[in-house]
């Protein structure tokens, strides 16, 4: 069987109102979640801490009752001063250990690179240090040519191209330019 090019079972109509649907859906559960968190934290408030009745109450037992009402919040500081510590303690444990796996791992975060240019003399000298004193000035190591030098080596001839073509043709043409190629390197 070829493979055939199958068509979506689902429009994208049909796909967009069911995907509407389904985060509608997901709005109304947050909500519900939400509104059930609010419940439980004004439950559990209710249930530590009573209403206070301060009607009624002369000078000195509204003294007493403030008294009473730092010593519990000192006391709820306390805690939640050294709770921060512990989890502060712990964050930092935990990123060291994290450290600690990519250092085992081998892996390391590699910062971006960027392009700097440097002369192959620097680059040389970075690699090899200072005492070494290389150049790589390449363009010193070539040789000149001067243009009058090449036209005098090679001296035009002008001649019928029809003799040279006759005489090229066949195996015996062949021949000869095989010995001129031959005869110039065993020199």
């Amino acid at each position: 069987m070829p493979d055939v090019e199958r068509k979506p079972k689902i429009t994208a109509s049909r796909k967009l109102l069911l995907k509407s649907l389904m985060l509608a859906k997901a709005k109304e559960c947050w909500e519900q979640e939400h509104e059930a968190r609010e419940a439980e934290k004004s439950r559990y408030l209710a249930e530590r801490i009573p209403a206070l009745q301060t009607r009624g109450l002369s000078l000195s037992a509204l003294q007493d009752l403030c008294r009473d009402l730092h010593a519990k919040v000192e006391v709820v500081d306390e805690e939640r001063y050294d709770i921060e510590a512990k989890c502060l303690h712990n964050t930092r444990e935990i990123k060291d250990l994290k450290l600690k796996v990519l250092d085992l791992r081998g892996k390391f975060k590699r910062p971006p690179l960027r392009r700097v240019r440097v002369s192959a003399d620097a680059m040389l000298r970075a690699l090899l240090g200072s005492k070494h004193k290389v150049s790589m000035d390449l363009r010193a190591n070539l040789k000149s040519v001067k243009k009058e030098d090449t036209e005098k080596e090679r001296p035009v001839e002008v001649g019928d191209w029809r003799k040279n073509v006759e005489a090229m043709s066949g195996m015996e043409g062949r021949k000869k330019m095989f010995d001129a190629a031959k005869s110039p390197t065993s020199q």
